[in-house]
């Protein structure tokens, strides 16, 4: 009977214990921590941010950076500003609302489709200074000596990323001078499949290129006009077989 007495006390005094000591402390150690969300895999700048490529993680509120993104809401649908790592937290300044600069899409290169440039003559080759990343053009052919015009299959719908000035200024670091004019470009960057480079580099030097705008405007659109190029880059290769 006195064991069990004995017993009996040492099972209240280790109750209230708990209760009076490890749950605080339990609930404090909670509240000192916090669920963030971070980068699942490796992401490359420019690409868009997908639900797969976040993951949840708990973290002390002093061991994560400021502006810490916990709500997926914020992140999905977005794109990275630079390359991001397995484990970094999601922060507002790592992410945007569009990937359009020269930079994101140079990044996003995997050898299916490559970067060249071509020099525009003069201020009406390159539409006046107005061509932006995104723009869909048609390149324009004159050959010298007989100036024969024309619009080559393989390039009448080819997306622009930027155009250059002289200095090696991008359309999107172009500033303005005191007097409201600017420097303006003398080259056209454009993205394009291996083959159509290779069709462009041989005109570089041997004709006058010109730049004719198609579409300028929602992504999707503009989409269809590359899916138009791209069939018949690919009825050219079915023919050739």
């Amino acid at each position: 009977m006195k064991n069990r007495t004995i017993i009996g006390i040492i099972c209240m005094a280790f109750a209230i214990a708990i209760t009076f000591l490890v749950a605080p402390l339990v609930t404090r150690m909670a509240s000192d921590s916090i669920t963030v969300l971070c980068v699942a895999e490796d992401l490359k700048q420019g690409v868009q941010i997908t639900e797969v490529d976040i993951t949840a993680v708990e973290a002390k509120k002093g061991s994560t950076p400021e502006g810490a993104i916990t709500e997926k809401a914020q992140i999905i649908g977005r794109y990275a500003t630079s390359n991001l790592f397995a484990g970094d937290f999601y922060t507002a300044s790592k992410l945007k609302n569009e990937a359009n600069t020269a930079s994101d899409v140079f990044a996003l290169l995997d050898g299916s489709q490559v970067a060249i440039s071509f020099t525009i003559g003069n201020f009406a080759a390159g539409l006046s200074g107005k061509l932006e990343n995104g723009d869909i053009i048609s390149i324009i052919i004159t050959e010298k000596g007989n100036d024969k015009t024309f619009i080559p299959e393989l390039l009448k719908y080819v997306r622009v990323i930027t155009t250059t000035t002289s200095g090696g200024i991008d359309k999107e670091s172009v500033v303005f001078n005191d007097d409201g004019t600017y420097d303006l470009p003398t080259t056209v960057t454009v993205l394009v499949t291996p083959e159509q480079a290779q069709v462009i580099a041989c005109y570089e030097d041997s004709t006058k290129m010109q730049t004719a705008l198609v579409y300028r405007g929602d992504k999707e659109k503009a989409q269809k006009f590359l899916d138009k190029q791209t069939e018949y880059l690919l009825k050219g290769e079915t023919t050739s077989e």
